[in-house]
């Protein structure tokens, strides 16, 4: 059979499930953006018609007034200074440590190197609750509370990132490393030099995951932030939104725009990047 032959009868079998293959994905992703479409539009949207019924779609007297509530009455911008800063500095720690950590596990020899993975394995596995008492107290007992590093500090090297940039580093050619030290350059030079540059992807993917995880985090900060200056968007969000007897969903909705915003920005920005190193690293 020639390869002509080979490609027509494949294209045979895979030409009547293409159509029903894209009806599938069609539906998946109407259904994955249709709570998005509904949180934009609802937005401007007033409070009485969003609790009418039946419910409507496209708003019948769009109205920005839920969002000028954020910024003029509940002053947003110190929420969003607030989780900027923690999630920038979060990011910037857990690139830098969770990479150092994983070349030290990588490509270095010291004693002690499996039980410290194994470690990072253990930890990787405990669920954050178990952690989550002893940790606010420490921080209380080092007057931390309400101040950004009992935002920040608790989540500089997280295990997962350890754990990628190892399975990542742990594909340099050994030669790279050998020779750079060969010319004398000392294991930081060796790092700074040679493997963080070829470390983009992982450490694109790391970024992001961090960043996801920083700017949506609400448990810790609700519990550390303990003043109206220290809130994240997130706490701020579930506060003034959410009261006792009712609900603003108007407030909710615009909040939850303005939140999720910086998220698809840096994702559709890095996604390349976020795609090349979960394949790098054969997270799946």
């Amino acid at each position: 059979m020639t390869t002509d032959q080979m490609i027509r009868k494949a294209k045979q079998r895979i030409g009547p499930a293409r159509p029903l293959t894209y009806a599938v994905l069609i539906v998946a992703v109407a259904a994955t953006l249709l709570p998005f479409v509904w949180m934009f539009l609802g937005a401007f949207k007033t409070q009485g018609e969003l609790l009418r019924r039946p419910i409507t779609w496209w708003p019948e007297q769009p109205t920005l007034e839920n969002f000028l509530r954020w910024f003029n009455d509940l002053h947003i911008g110190t929420f969003f200074l607030n989780s900027v800063v923690v999630a920038v500095f979060t990011v910037l720690g857990n690139l830098l440590f969770c990479s150092m950590v994983g070349y030290a596990l990588a490509k270095m020899d010291f004693p002690g190197k499996r039980f410290l993975f194994l470690l990072v394995m253990v930890v990787l596995m405990v669920p954050g609750v178990v952690t989550f008492v002893p940790l606010f107290v420490m921080v209380s007992k080092l007057g931390l509370v309400s101040t950004y590093p009992a935002l920040i500090l608790p989540f500089l090297a997280a295990p997962m990132g350890v754990f990628l940039m190892r399975q990542f580093i742990m594909g340099i050619p050994d030669s790279l490393i050998e020779a750079a030290r060969i010319d004398g350059a000392g294991e930081l030079r060796t790092f700074l030099r040679i493997v963080l540059p070829l470390c983009g992807p992982p450490l694109a993917t790391l970024g992001i995951l961090t960043f996801l995880g920083s700017w949506n985090n609400f448990l810790w900060p609700l519990v550390v932030a303990q003043s109206e200056e220290m809130y994240t968007l997130p706490v701020a969000l579930s506060l003034y939104s959410t009261g006792q007897n009712a609900t603003d969903y108007g407030l909710l909705l615009a909040g939850s725009v303005l939140v999720i915003t910086p998220i698809l920005l840096l994702f559709v920005a890095l996604q390349r990047f976020f795609i090349q190193g979960v394949a790098a690293t054969g997270i799946k």
